[in-house]
């Protein structure tokens, strides 16, 4: 029976959407609606955790991402180092508009920036801004208030 019970949490756990980092970071998550989209982010708010972001991830589901959130809206560039897996990162400003959508190759140093100041930033699978015609001005509902 206790075999059981552990195959089903291990097979739970399977499924379950990443909310560990490699370092036991844990992140809150929301839901967001882009368009006609619902995104499942997980929230980077604090500067650790921003630091972290999907460092380490081997995986990402479909629709899940991660939303960054910056104190005061700001000119923020974006990298990938120890990340194994490329992301398209869309920048937001403080209204929740998009401003700009950059593609990012993993395991790289390369900056990628919002074209002005931003409030947010959101990590998803690469190509799924353009997979879902999502653009610059497109709004993004549901963004974590900012403390």
């Amino acid at each position: 029976m206790n075999r059981i019970r552990t195959l089903a949490a291990v097979g739970l756990l399977a499924f379950a959407p990443a909310a560990f980092a490699q370092n036991g970071e844990s992140f809150d998550t929301t839901k967001l609606t882009i368009g006609i989209n619902i995104v499942h982010a997980e929230v980077a708010a604090t500067p650790s955790q921003r630091e972290q972001g999907l460092m380490f991830r081997k995986i990402l589901g479909v629709n899940d991402g991660m939303v960054f959130l910056f104190d005061e809206p700001q000119r923020v560039c974006m990298w990938m180092h120890n990340t194994l897996i490329p992301l398209s990162v869309a920048f937001i400003d403080a209204d929740g508009k998009i401003v700009n959508v950059e593609e990012m190759k993993e395991e790289t140093d390369d900056a990628h920036c919002a074209k002005r100041a931003v409030q947010f930033a959101l990590e998803m699978n690469p190509g799924w801004f353009k997979k879902n015609h999502l653009k610059p001005g497109v709004k993004v509902e549901g963004l974590p208030d900012v403390k």
